[in-house]
C-alpha cells in the first residue's frame, strides 16, 4: 500500500514538472516572439488595428514587398459639371488667307436698273388715264407704297376728286376712282396735293367748292380704290384753295393753302395718320399771301413755305419755327416784277431748298436755290426764257440734280438742271399742242425716271408722261 501511493506520488509530481515545462514552453516562445524577435518601436498584429496603419508606418523594403502588378483599368466615371470659363487669352495673329471656295449658284435675276439705254434714245412715253369727260385739271402725282403712280385730280364734269392707279411703272393704263363728289363743280375744284403717310396709304388736301372748305381724302388700301374724308378748316369761305402736302418729321400731314377771302398763308398739322382733324396755325395774316402755295420738309425737320405775296406779286418762304408749324420765319427772295406765281419746293442734293416758279412780268421760267436750310435769301436764275414757266412742279433726280416740269409754248416742258445751284438747264418739249395750262406735277418712279400728270386742256383729259432717261431729254448719249 505505502509503496503505491508512493508510487502515484511520484508520477505526479513528475506530471507537475512536465505540465510546468510544457506551459513554460509555450509561454516563452511567445514572450520570445513579443519581446526578442522583435525590433524596437514595433508592433505586432495583436496590438494593430484593422485599419489604422499608413503608409508612413511601413518601411521601404515592406512597400516594395506589397507592390503588385497593375490591376486592368476600370471604366470611366461620369463627367463632372463644367467649370467656369476662364478669361479669353490675347489676340492671336491673323492667320494667312485660305484658298478662295468655289463660287455659289447664281442668284435670281434683279429688277431692271436705271440705266439708260444708250443705244436706242427715245421720246418720253406719253399715255391717257381718263378722257371720260373734261378730267384732269388739278393733278398731283407721287408714288405709293407698292411702287406704282398714284395722282389725285378733278374731274371737271361731275366735280368729283379722283385718285388714279398705275397699273405699271410707266403708268400706261391706271385703276380710275372717284373718292368725294357731292354735285356738279362741288367737290375738288382746285389745288388737290397727295403724300404717302407714315402708314403706306396716301392722303390728299383739296379743296370744297361748295363751301370753300379744306378738307382731306385718306386712302384705305394702297391703291386707293376708297377713302375716307374730313373737313380740316370750315372757316370763311374759300379756305383751303391751292393746298400742298407733305409728311412732316413726325410722321403726320403738314399742309399748307391759302385763303382765297383774306389772303391768310395758313397750316394745317394733322393730329393723327388720317388726319381726321388738325391743328390750324396762321403764319401770315395781313393779305399776304395768293395763289399756289408749295410745302417740303427740310434737312432740320421743319416745313419750308414758298408762296406768293397778293400785293407786290413777290416770291416770298416761310421757314417753320417748330414741326406743328405753328409760326414761321419769313423771307422775301424775288421782287423783281410779278413773280412768285406756280412755285413749286423741293430740297436739293446738297439739303437746301430749289424753288421753280413763273416769272410774269417776262414770261420766264426761273429757279431760286437757297443759301441757307431756312432760305432767308436765294440766288436766282432764269432757266427758260421762252414765253414759258408756269404750272411749275419741281423735285430731284436720281442723278441729284433738280428736275422740273412746266407748261409753255402750248407745251409740256421739262428743265434738268445743269448743277446743284441749278444756275442753268437742259429744255425738253414732252408733249406739244396743248392749250392753256397743263396742271403740270412730277414725281420719281422706283425705276428713276420721271412720271409727270397734266391736264390736255385742248380735249379736258388726264395725262401722263414718262421719261426714257434721267434727265428726261429724247437724245441724249454718252460717248
Amino acid at each position: 500500500m505505502r509503496e503505491t501511493i508512493a508510487t502515484i506520488s511520484r508520477l505526479a509530481r513528475r506530471n507537475v514538472v512536465a505540465l510546468l515545462a510544457l506551459f513554460v514552453a509555450l509561454s516563452g516562445s511567445s514572450y520570445a516572439a513579443a519581446t526578442k524577435l522583435m525590433p524596437k518601436n514595433s508592433v505586432g498584429s495583436a496590438q494593430v488595428i484593422n485599419g489604422s496603419l499608413q503608409k508612413i508606418d511601413f518601411g521601404k523594403k515592406t512597400i516594395a514587398a506589397l507592390k503588385a502588378a497593375r490591376g486592368t483599368q476600370g471604366l470611366p466615371g461620369a463627367a463632372g459639371p463644367a467649370g467656369l470659363a476662364g478669361p479669353p487669352g490675347p489676340k492671336g495673329d491673323i492667320g494667312a488667307a485660305g484658298a478662295p471656295g468655289q463660287p455659289g449658284a447664281q442668284g435670281p435675276q434683279g429688277p431692271t436698273g436705271i440705266a439708260i439705254d444708250r443705244s436706242a434714245p427715245a421720246a418720253a412715253a406719253v399715255a391717257t388715264l381718263d378722257s371720260a369727260g373734261n378730267v384732269g385739271n388739278s393733278t398731283a402725282a407721287t408714288v405709293g407704297a407698292d411702287g406704282l403712280g398714284l395722282i389725285s385730280y378733278y374731274d371737271r364734269t361731275t366735280g368729283a376728286l379722283k385718285v388714279a392707279h398705275c397699273n405699271n411703272t410707266a403708268c400706261a393704263t391706271a385703276v380710275k376712282t372717284t373718292l368725294d363728289s357731292v354735285g356738279n363743280f362741288s367737290a375738288a375744284a382746285l389745288g388737290t396735293s397727295v403724300a404717302i403717310g407714315t402708314d403706306g396709304l396716301a392722303l390728299i388736301s383739296y379743296f370744297d367748292a361748295t363751301d370753300g372748305d379744306l378738307k382731306v381724302a385718306h386712302c384705305t388700301n394702297i391703291a386707293c380704290t376708297s377713302a375716307g374724308t374730313s373737313l380740316l378748316d370750315t372757316g370763311p369761305q374759300t379756305d383751303g384753295y391751292l393746298s400742298s402736302a407733305t409728311i412732316g418729321a413726325d410722321g403726320l400731314g403738314l399742309i399748307s393753302y391759302v385763303s382765297a377771302t383774306t389772303g391768310d398763308l395758313k397750316v394745317a398739322h394733322c393730329d393723327n395718320t388720317a388726319c381726321t382733324s388738325a391743328g390750324l396755325s396762321t403764319l401770315v395774316n395781313t393779305g399776304d399771301a395768293f395763289g399756289q402755295t408749295s410745302v417740303a420738309i427740310g434737312t432740320d425737320g421743319l416745313g419750308l413755305i414758298s408762296y406768293s405775296n397778293s400785293i407786290t406779286f413777290d416770291l416770298k418762304v416761310a421757314h417753320c419755327n417748330n414741326t406743328a408749324c405753328t409760326s414761321a420765319g419769313l423771307s422775301p427772295l424775288d421782287s423783281a416784277g410779278s413773280v412768285g406765281f406756280y412755285n413749286s419746293t423741293t430740297i436739293g442734293a446738297d439739303g437746301l431748298g430749289l424753288i421753280g416758279y413763273y416769272d410774269q412780268t417776262n414770261g420766264h421760267l426761273k429757279v431760286a436755290h437757297c443759301t441757307d436750310v431756312a432760305c432767308t435769301s436765294a440766288l436766282l436764275n432764269t432757266l427758260d426764257n421762252g414765253l414759258a414757266g408756269s404750272d411749275t412742279s419741281a423735285t430731284v433726280g436720281v442723278d441729284g440734280l433738280g428736275l422740273i416740269s412746266y407748261y409753255g409754248n402750248n407745251a409740256l416742258k421739262v428743265a434738268h438742271c445743269n448743277n446743284t445751284l441749278c444756275t442753268g438747264a437742259s429744255l425738253t418739249e414732252l408733249d406739244t399742242g396743248l392749250n392753256g395750262g397743263p396742271n403740270t406735277s412730277l414725281t420719281i418712279g422706283t425705276d428713276g425716271l420721271g412720271l409727270i400728270s397734266y391736264y390736255n386742256d385742248t380735249v379736258g383729259d388726264l395725262k401722263v408722261a414718262h421719261c426714257s432717261n434721267a434727265f428726261c431729254m429724247p437724245y441724249f448719249r454718252r460717248r
